[in-house]
């Protein structure tokens, strides 16, 4: 990754996060929560079916300059609003329209998603709304647990990287809609 080039990005995802955070404080999420699980399990069929998914770079769809402008900060936006699977967006964005491999996608989801992260803290920090020990816990266990994955991604590459997010993105969407709060189980009448 070079950090140089891809730091504009990741401001624009700070950025379009913390104008997500500002409105997760006073909009109700629930049109979100009833789409992410149909969202997630679109992702993850995307990655399990798509054909040649694998290190290897191929066209372009979106110039950097147009990826960086319009898609990190949408994504950054969703990923204060709500959250949920934002790795995941930034990853397929990165496959499907910036022409990288899995593992070159993996590796700059990274930068951008700790930049929405981080715009997302600021906002929700300045309203109060941090729970502290947990959230550090849940960091220092984050950070043991992306240093061992980090490793095996680039041991292994997309060989791991697209299984594993592809039970990621299925077992958030069984979690999401095994919320009693879900709307979508009101849809369906659970």
């Amino acid at each position: 990754v070079d950090r140089r080039r891809q730091l504009p990005s990741a401001r624009l995802a700070r950025v379009g996060s913390a104008i997500g955070a500002l409105l997760a404080t006073i909009v109700p999420g629930d049109i979100l929560r009833a789409a992410l699980p149909i969202v997630l399990i679109a992702i993850a069929l995307y990655f399990a079916f798509k054909p040649n998914m694998n290190d290897v770079d191929r066209a372009e769809r979106l110039s950097p300059f147009l990826f960086g402008l319009t898609l990190v900060p949408a994504i950054g936006f969703y990923d204060g609003l709500f959250g949920p699977g934002a790795g995941s967006f930034y990853m397929l964005a990165f496959v499907a329209l910036a022409g990288y491999g899995v593992l070159k996608a993996t590796a700059h989801t990274k930068l951008l998603n700790f930049a929405s992260n981080i715009g997302g803290f600021i906002v929700f920090a300045a309203f109060g709304v941090v729970y502290w020990k947990i959230g550090l816990m849940m960091g220092v266990a984050q950070f043991l647990g992306a240093r061992v994955g980090a490793s095996l991604a680039m041991r292994i590459g997309a060989r791991l990287i697209k299984p594993l997010l592809v039970i990621v993105c299925l077992a958030l969407a069984v979690k999401l809609l095994a919320d009693p709060a879900n709307p979508l189980r009101a849809l369906i009448g659970v």
